[in-house]
């Protein structure tokens, strides 16, 4: 049997990002892939000749010299990514049920600045103390700001700082505190639990740069593959991991769902840490720690919307829209039945053959998992069928037919605009992206007891190490630093971020 140093599992962002970090270091590195396609969150899919993004929508921090940017540069896919800026003077807008006002966010804080005041010519002074808040706030991640870090974020300031308490700190203007809180689709954000520094690190991201991937997000899985396998690396498909098998208190290999094992010397899970212990038998980790991990509360899911539109019907906009049916920001997690949804996100998709007008519209809107608990004994992903049966597509439908509702009001003429529309649910996430409930973004923070949700790299297996969007920041850049942290525990903090820095 072929031993590799480090097995990998799954292939979402931060796997494959720790795979190219490591194979690039001389570790013999094999990643496993459940699903017919790479990627997780950075999957694509297309429909009458239209590409769709499943989870990546737009990236922030991607000018030259930026966060992100170099640490893509250090990854080797900077250059070959293909990408568009989004507006500039608007590349979010924020909207409200009966306001016709579009409120902008400007990319760059003078910028921004500028814009949002000139939506509140008397609130400037507040504006401008919230951008240096935020600013204050992403000074105190080292790893953020392309600086070495222990890896150690429990001792981090604003852990224990509402972000709706401190927005409501910089205005007493209630419409302004909600679009300055308006894009937290991003985060999935909650006014009673939400911390400042998800906020902050989101949107300060942003606002310094804005870009859409030309045709689609997948781009970025396809090129960290391609550097594994140029550094010696394997990346395997079809390979559903199921269980550790261990040697004493160490794991010595990982036994797939056919019956296949491979071995190595260390083990990094990508998936759900809940979802990683279901493969450690009882009596290898202490009961405390997996009760702990297991109590923890995950991020709503969502309804997405995928819309091929007809041909030259809607003229593309270099923006995305968050309209908002009810006027709390804060409470979209917190629909019933009866006033589905309180909000929604609107992205176009960004073609290599663009000739001015859009080809695909995609909405979200958050959907809980209850809603789907229905079919939940069913499995869909391609090559792998479950019939959900008539009322499912029942189901969705309706919820389709209730979004589109929603965004005529918001767009008038779009529903005679769309050729063909497609749908997803949490049932869909959590087949894909291997989370028990569709969680969106993974375990909830909570600033009134951060600690509670704090996932270090490391685990109580000595061998075994977690990345991937539960370590305490999502989204495209949280990920990576991510996958650097869990990284570090092989070559160093120190070193990498050295590494990173001079790419």
């Amino acid at each position: 049997m072929e031993k590799y140093d480090v097995i990998i599992i799954g292939s979402g962002l931060g796997g494959l990002e720790c795979g190219v970090i490591l194979s690039r270091e001389g570790y013999k590195v094999l990643v496993l892939e459940k699903n017919k396609q790479i990627g997780g969150n950075l999957q694509t899919f297309s429909r009458d000749k239209c590409i769709f993004d499943t989870g990546i929508h737009y990236i922030g921090g991607l000018e030259k010299g930026q966060n992100l940017y170099q640490y893509f540069k250090y990854l080797g896919i900077m250059d070959s990514l293909k990408l568009k800026k989004l507006d500039e003077n608007g590349f979010d807008i924020v909207t409200f049920e009966g306001d016709p006002t579009e409120y902008r966010y400007g990319q760059g804080y003078d910028n921004f600045i500028e814009i949002m005041s000139g939506h509140f010519p008397e609130e400037r002074e507040g504006i401008i103390a919230y951008c240096n808040k935020i600013k204050e706030v992403c000074r105190n991640f080292p790893m953020y700001n392309l600086n070495p870090s222990g890896g150690d974020w429990s001792n981090i300031a604003y852990h224990d700082v509402s972000a709706k308490e401190f927005i409501e700190s910089c205005t007493t203007n209630e419409k302004l505190r909600a679009v300055l809180a308006g894009t937290n689709l991003l985060y999935a954000g909650e006014g009673d639990k939400t911390p400042l520094y998800t906020h902050a690190l989101v949107i300060n991201s942003y606002i310094e740069s804005s870009y859409r991937c030309i045709d689609g997000g997948s781009q970025i899985a396809i090129l960290l593959q391609r550097n594994i396998l140029n550094n010696g690396g394997k990346v395997l498909k079809h390979a559903n991991a199921k269980k550790f098998v261990f040697e004493g208190d160490l794991i010595q290999a990982v036994e797939l769902e056919d019956g296949r094992r491979f071995e190595a010397d260390h083990f990094i899970s990508n998936v759900h840490p809940a979802v990683t212990l279901d493969m450690v038998e009882e009596g290898k980790i202490r009961n405390a720690y997996r009760k702990r991990i297991n109590s923890l509360e995950n991020s709503v899911s969502v309804f997405i919307l995928y819309i091929v539109l007809k041909k030259n019907t809607l003229e593309s906009f270099n923006c995305n829209y968050y309209h908002f049916v009810k006027p709390d920001v804060w409470e979209g997690v917190s629909y019933t039945q009866d006033n589905w949804p309180h909000n929604y996100a609107v992205f176009t998709g960004t073609s290599s053959k663009e000739n001015g007008y859009a080809d695909t519209l995609i909405s979200m809107a958050y959907m809980n998992y209850e809603e789907t608990k229905e079919w939940e004994r069913t499995f869909n992903t391609v090559g792998y069928e479950d019939e959900r049966g008539s009322s499912y597509e029942e189901f969705k439908n309706r919820k389709a037919e209730v979004l589109l509702e929603h965004m005529e009001k918001r767009f008038p003429g779009l529903r005679d605009k769309i050729y063909r529309y497609y749908t997803s649910t949490p049932l869909t996430y959590r087949d894909y992206i291997g989370t028990r409930d569709g969680s969106l973004y993974g375990i909830v923070k909570d600033y009134k007891d951060p600690m509670k949700s704090f996932i270090s790299a490391r685990t109580k297996i000595p061998n075994l190490l977690l990345t991937g969007q539960n370590l305490n920041m999502h989204g495209v850049l949280g990920v990576t630093i991510g996958a650097v942290v869990t990284c570090s525990e092989f070559l160093g903090n120190e070193y990498l971020m050295k590494k990173v820095k001079e790419a």
